[in-house]
């Protein structure tokens, strides 16, 4: 993926995505915890869990917690309690990225920091306690379960544009997911491609921050 121009002065306002950008996700610890529930091994569920229209539904805010997981119980044929899959769901995640923490505090005494997550009410419950310090870094957290819109479908990125009040071509997007990026960019906005820490810390440099 071709990498954006990027040179001081070119952004008004910088927008992150949360997994795997600031908080790091680890899919596996959900896997292992629910096998452990239902007595089987991790291998056994690995190929049950799917990204369905249930999954983009929870996204969107149009279904709770609770329907969501029965979904989960009848696609992955575990019978694990509410209470069993939220401590699955939420055990994913495993940390803040390597390093973000500064970059973030040195990005937000020079421009303002927003983020942009395709997530759910139970994980935003979760993440938004367990990480508040680094979270603190954004003045505004736009969660695709609030809003009802999620990445990448383009009517997401104007809601978010327009809540940030300044022209997308002067917005720098962080996402770890190549459709994001594409969805981002078709959209207007200048987007980076993350695939380590490393990525965000080289765009910074670029913007002169």
């Amino acid at each position: 993926m071709t990498r954006p121009l990027l040179s001081p002065g070119a952004a008004d306002a910088l927008l992150f995505d949360l997994g795997r950008v600031v908080l790091d996700i680890d899919f596996n610890k959900a896997l292992a915890c629910w096998a452990g529930h239902a007595g089987c091994e991790p291998k056994h569920l690995v190929g049950r869990f799917a990204r369905d229209d249930i999954y983009k539904r929870h996204e969107t805010g149009e279904i709770s917690d609770a329907e969501f997981f029965a979904g989960l119980r009848a696609s992955m044929g575990v019978e694990l309690s509410d209470t069993q899959f939220l401590e699955g769901w939420n055990a994913i995640f495993a940390g803040e990225m390597p390093g973000i923490a500064p970059l973030l505090k040195r990005a937000a005494e020079r421009l303002p920091l927003y983020a942009f997550s395709n997530t759910n009410g139970a994980h935003v419950e979760h993440f938004s306690k367990a990480y508040a310090g680094v979270l603190g870094h954004f003045r505004e957290i736009f969660l695709s379960s609030s809003i009802g819109l999620r990445k990448p479908d383009a009517a997401a990125y104007d809601h978010v544009v327009k809540a940030i009040g300044v022209p997308a071509s002067r917005i720098v997007f962080f996402d770890d997911l190549a459709e994001n990026i594409e969805g981002a960019r078709s959209r207007g906005l200048t987007a980076v491609h993350v695939t380590s820490p490393e990525d965000v810390a080289d765009a910074l440099a670029a913007l002169g921050i």
